[in-house]
């Protein structure tokens, strides 16, 4: 039996119940494409739940503000997915119609060469592989195949492969079947080999290298940042800003913020928030450390009640803080809002 129908026979029995897999409705589909990337499912799948019951249709989802796009993103991290979201669904009302090749599905914006093949073939039928960490994984360990997974050559070799594997007939399933199978059983680290029905023909399992594949190139430099979040309250308001284009937080909001070395943090908000009010800040919470992929943050929050109003710097506004919850905002300022 091929390692084709064995996937296909097995997905049948342990494939996921998801509803996105109830549905040939590509927007809703592109939808839990988008949010899965970066998130694991039971975290995504709220998030789906509420997307569709807010905005049914890629129309709706066009015609709502980036602010209320990426309020709802709230706690999913990785905004840019959010906004690229919103600019792609623009895109669609535009075209007129949701894209059916896997090219035009490709043009749309945050869509690469997975999420586009995953959206061609479940919604369309078309007959292209999905490469994936998972479809890595699988295949990297059941042909022993040990070229790294993050060069060009290893891209083309697990794709060309993996379209190889792929029936034109079920696209759909049998990619949904790659990814369920590297999810569920052959997992990163203790995969279930013992009941794995791929096991007579695994190299890796044979070679006794399970946990030497896939090969990945170490190559993410980590850098490391320092914050001082500083919370104005005055007379019921409270201040923010909006973080700028080209930004991890690209369109989130943060209360004062002082970032590089976190010493004489009095000192410097006075520098840049003058004030006649002699009340310090109040350390809320230090030390907080955030990781993110490729950087790692070091977070001290304040508190800061000036008996008077103090000159803001360019950039920030008043708020009521009734109104607080209003503002999309990163995880590290929910952390703050909650150490409030």
């Amino acid at each position: 039996m091929s390692v084709t129908t064995i996937l296909l026979e097995w997905f049948q029995k342990h494939g996921r119940e998801l509803p996105w897999r109830q549905t040939r409705d590509p927007y809703a589909i592109w939808l839990s494409e988008i949010i899965l990337q970066q998130t694991r499912i039971d975290q995504g799948l709220p998030y789906w739940q509420r997307f569709m019951q807010q905005w049914p249709t890629v129309e709706q989802l066009a015609a709502a503000t980036e602010d209320e796009v990426l309020r709802m993103w709230q706690g999913l991290g990785y905004y840019s997915r959010a906004r690229n979201l919103h600019h792609a669904a623009r895109q669609i009302v535009e075209l007129g119609a949701f894209p059916s090749t896997f090219e035009t599905i490709k043009q749309l914006k945050g869509v690469g060469d997975y999420t586009a093949a995953a959206i061609a073939s479940i919604a369309f039928d078309v007959p292209v592989a999905v490469v994936d960490g998972n479809v890595y994984r699988v295949l990297a360990r059941h042909f022993g195949i040990d070229t790294p997974i993050n060069t060009n050559e290893g891209k083309k070799t697990f794709t060309a492969l993996a379209q190889e594997l792929l029936p034109t007939a079920q696209p759909s399933a049998f990619n949904q079947a790659m990814m369920d199978f590297g999810a569920i059983q052959c997992t990163p680290s203790s995969p279930r080999c013992d009941i794995c029905p791929l096991q007579e023909t695994c190299a890796a399992l044979h070679e006794n290298r399970i946990d030497q594949l896939p090969v990945k190139l170490k190559t993410l430099k980590i850098q490391e940042r320092h914050f001082a979040y500083i919370y104005v309250r005055w007379q019921g308001l409270t201040v923010l800003r909006r973080r700028s284009s080209g930004d991890i937080w690209q369109g989130l909001h943060e209360p004062l913020l002082i970032e590089g070395s976190t010493e004489h943090v009095e000192d410097r908000l006075r520098e840049i928030c003058p004030c006649k009010s002699s009340q310090p800040v109040i350390p809320i919470r230090k030390g907080v450390k955030h990781v993110l992929t490729h950087r790692i943050l070091h977070a001290d929050f304040y508190l800061w009640e000036p008996t008077e109003k103090p000159t803001l710097p360019p950039d920030y506004f008043w708020i009521p803080e009734t109104q607080r919850d209003q503002y999309a905002v990163s995880r590290l300022v929910e952390i703050m809002y909650n150490a409030l």
